[in-house]
């Protein structure tokens, strides 16, 4: 398994989906059993914008991703990469097998099913694998650490993703919005569609940056892994024929740069909330409707009745490979402004988004100064950023009893906010401002949500 080998070559293959073939249920990887089509390169997309890099917080780059054991997992499951980390950090043969168990040892106590979402916690989930790996390892801890955070901050194609917030692309190219559970598809700048999606439990937050999609696979097939969460309904290491009820692939899985996945056998309602090891997760008709739209936008000949007849073969793995690759650009921006409004979404992966210092910068892109706003205003604003900025539990991040008290208080007068939370923690705040009106992102368009 190469997985992680492309990391040298193609830039941000972030470990977050993480888990090479065998380890993980939503986003394995498996190679096609059977056929290939093969569709001739054409030239019919337009380019992407070779632009500076976004290193803004709120653009999620992958500088900012923590680093879990899950994650190192994926990172050591690839020989080159285990090699490189080991020979940068000088630990021996038996110091790195120990990190490599306590890595795996990780997934095996992860739950997958929903009920424990509300308690899941990134930043936890790094501090407790910074505190483990340097039990193992002592003083050789920090170079141990830099060098599978160089791993992952080299990873990824060389394009560039947006560098402005809320930014809209005037080119052809798939946009996921992870604190917004957002896919939307763009063609020669034009808004066609919109998902409703599944993305990375916390502990295998969905990457961020630019990839790129290069083929379609149908009916692919799964691998159980021997773990706790397959839970006896499955044989750990007998596979999972294409077209199975069970297979947590569903009918359709698109690579979106090797190990991570646009994927179907989601249920509608795990749509909006955590669903997957770093991939994007959609429901079976939602995969369908989608494979057909990309293929669309690459100008790959795949009719509808095309897919029904790949589908109808269920035990049958089918790629098909696109005439053209198309971008998908993966953000993280919890501060949006969208159709004329001012929107802040919960910090799913506690990066530190909800700022003033972001909320200024997201509103001065739009020419609108924050001091200029009314007092009022901008004090309800203020305790949506706090609200918005909670950890796993539900506290503010980063703040101390005082601040948390302040900010319950203030919230509670906030008049002008509407908050809304799912049962599973999801929540967001919305301000109208005038100076906004006309402005920002577009809201969904033709918005596909089951």
């Amino acid at each position: 398994m190469n997985s992680l080998n492309l990391i040298n070559k193609r830039v941000y293959i972030i470990a977050l989906c993480f888990v090479s073939l065998l380890f993980f249920a939503s986003c394995v990887q498996n190679t096609p059993s059977n056929s290939t089509t093969n569709v001739p390169e054409q030239n019919t997309n337009p380019p992407v914008a070779q632009q500076p890099v976004n290193t803004d917080l709120n653009a999620g780059t992958n500088l900012n991703i923590p680093l879990t054991m899950p994650v190192l997992d994926a990172v050591l499951s690839d020989e080159n990469a285990a090699n490189q980390i080991k020979t940068e950090s000088q630990i021996t043969d038996e110091q790195m097998q120990k990190v490599q168990d306590a890595a795996r040892n990780a997934i095996l106590q992860l739950g997958e099913d929903g009920n424990e979402d509300d308690a899941r916690s990134t930043i936890q989930a790094a501090k407790e694998a910074e505190k483990e790996i340097k039990q193992i390892l002592g003083d050789k801890a920090p170079q141990f650490l830099a060098a599978a955070r160089k791993q992952l901050a080299n990873a990824g194609e060389n394009l560039s993703a947006s560098t402005q917030p809320s930014s809209v692309p005037t080119d052809t190219r798939i946009v996921v919005n992870a604190p917004e559970y957002r896919m939307d598809v763009y063609q020669d700048g034009k808004l066609l569609k919109t998902y409703k999606v599944g993305i990375g439990y916390p502990e295998f937050p969905l990457p961020s940056g630019l990839r790129r999609a290069t083929n379609i696979i149908f009916n692919p097939t799964w691998t159980p892994p021997d773990e706790p969460w397959v839970k006896g309904k499955f044989e750990p290491g007998k596979k999972v024929e294409a077209g199975s009820k069970d297979n947590p692939l569903g009918p359709i899985k698109i690579p979106i740069g090797l190990p991570s996945l646009i994927h179907g056998g989601k249920q509608p309602g795990r749509l909006g909330t955590f669903a997957s090891h770093g991939c994007v997760g959609l429901t079976n008709g939602q995969i369908q409707d989608f494979a057909g739209t990309l293929a669309q936008l690459s100008g790959t000949s795949l009719s509808p009745e095309d897919i029904k007849n790949y589908e109808k073969q269920k035990t049958d793995t089918k790629e098909v490979k696109l005439a053209n690759s198309v971008p998908v650009e993966l953000r993280y921006e919890t501060i949006v402004v969208e159709d004329g409004k001012l929107r802040i979404f919960r910090d799913v992966y506690e990066r530190g988004t909800n700022t003033e210092d972001n909320l200024r910068r997201v509103l001065q892109t739009f020419g609108v100064n924050f001091d200029n706003l009314p007092a009022p205003l901008q004090q309800q604003i203020r305790d949506g950023l706090s609200e918005m900025a909670r950890d796993a539990h539900g506290e503010p991040v980063e703040q101390n009893e005082e601040a948390n008290s302040n900010a319950k208080e203030s919230s509670s007068k906030n008049k002008s906010g509407k908050i809304t939370r799912d049962p599973k923690g999801k929540k967001e705040v919305s301000f109208d401002i005038a100076e906004l009106k006309g402005k920002g992102y577009p809201a969904p368009v033709n918005l596909v949500s089951k």
